[in-house]
């Protein structure tokens, strides 16, 4: 069986963001952000790999999976991270790079439609019909119209929710308790 997921930042992977702060705080750098109203998903490593095993154990051939993740502005997160470690360090705005994106789109609209709600995750089924178009050419289905899901359309954390977040990564764990 072939079962897709789909996820945005996992939080202190080498993708993310978050271990490029915490070392311009540990330097006494400026942390850098592109734009403070840049929205991504949080997930942490733990979240990533319990999708993977919930696909694993409620998929079918081509379903492909989405965890119904917060999200944070960029701000938030480097003032949380500035709070966490009790740092001094400004946050500098340094604009947007060539192709990056506002948001983080997981679920496009064509997919919300059909797509199941599953409490922690959308479960989006592949389109099973054939290609014989003459059957839309006498007839159609009727689709509601759904907004994607997104970065910017999920539960933004704030400060507070975005530290307590954080305190879940090993990393951080370790080092504010020493």
């Amino acid at each position: 069986k072939v079962i897709g997921t789909r996820y945005g930042n996992v939080m202190g992977s080498r993708g993310s963001v978050i271990p490029l702060f915490i070392e311009q705080i540990k330097t006494g750098k400026p942390i850098t952000i592109t734009n403070p109203s840049m929205t991504r998903f949080m997930m942490t490593l733990d979240d990533a790999v319990e999708l993977v095993l919930y696909a694993f154990k409620n998929g079918n051939q081509g379903d492909l999976f989405v965890q119904k993740s917060p999200a944070a502005t960029v701000s938030v997160l480097a003032k949380a991270l500035v709070e966490l470690y009790e740092s001094k360090s400004a946050v500098k705005e340094i604009g947007i790079r060539h192709g990056e994106k506002m948001y983080e789109t997981l679920v496009t609209k064509e997919e919300m439609i059909k797509a199941e709600d599953q409490k922690k995750y959308f479960k989006i089924i592949p389109d099973g019909r054939d290609l014989n178009y003459d059957q839309y050419f006498s007839k159609g289905t009727v689709k509601s119209s759904t907004e994607e899901y997104n970065s910017n359309n999920t539960n933004l954390l704030n400060i507070d929710e975005m530290k307590n977040l954080l305190m879940t990564l090993p990393q951080i764990k370790e080092e504010l308790n020493n």
